[in-house]
């Protein structure tokens, strides 16, 4: 496997382990919490949508592997466990694993067609905002503990 490749792979599993260590041992009730008067997200939706991006990205649209995504629905789930959650994300890493290692550096200059808007873009570049899109929500997911943390701490 390319250096490029598994360095990449190292980051993604780094974020996957910084959303396992932000969302550990908190109740079922946490998860599907957001905060008052607010539009945000959950900690169950903030993790199946990160999820089924990773898989739009890499699957869909770099290995070209059609993954019947339904994005809305990734914004309505609810009551999912710790432990469906850390599947979701194992099996993100896996999937992720087996693109990932196909490909070489010329492979990173080559077009892709954005299933979603017809956009064309490359693959470094769906690898790149795969990244950034994840590690957007790493964050969303870590403020999200913060204001669980801190409602808890009033209650």
């Amino acid at each position: 496997m390319q250096p490029f490749i598994s360095d990449y792979l190292n980051n993604l599993q780094d974020l996957h382990r910084e959303i396992l260590s932000t969302v550990e041992e908190l109740p079922p009730t946490a998860l599907d919490w957001t905060p008052p008067g607010s539009d945000y997200n959950s900690l169950n939706v903030l993790i199946v949508h990160l999820t089924g991006a990773e898989r739009y990205w890499l699957g869909d649209v770099v290995a070209g592997e059609a993954s019947g995504r339904d994005r809305e629905a990734e914004f309505q789930v609810q009551g999912l466990s710790p432990d469906e959650l850390r599947n979701r994300l194992d099996e993100s890493l896996v999937y992720a694993h087996r693109v990932l290692e196909k490909l070489t550096l010329p492979d990173l200059e080559t077009s892709r067609i954005s299933p979603r808007n017809g956009r064309e873009i490359t693959v470094a570049w769906a690898l790149a905002h795969t990244l950034k899109h994840t590690a957007l929500h790493v964050g969303h997911i870590q403020i999200t503990r913060q204001l669980w943390d801190q409602q808890n701490v009033r209650s």
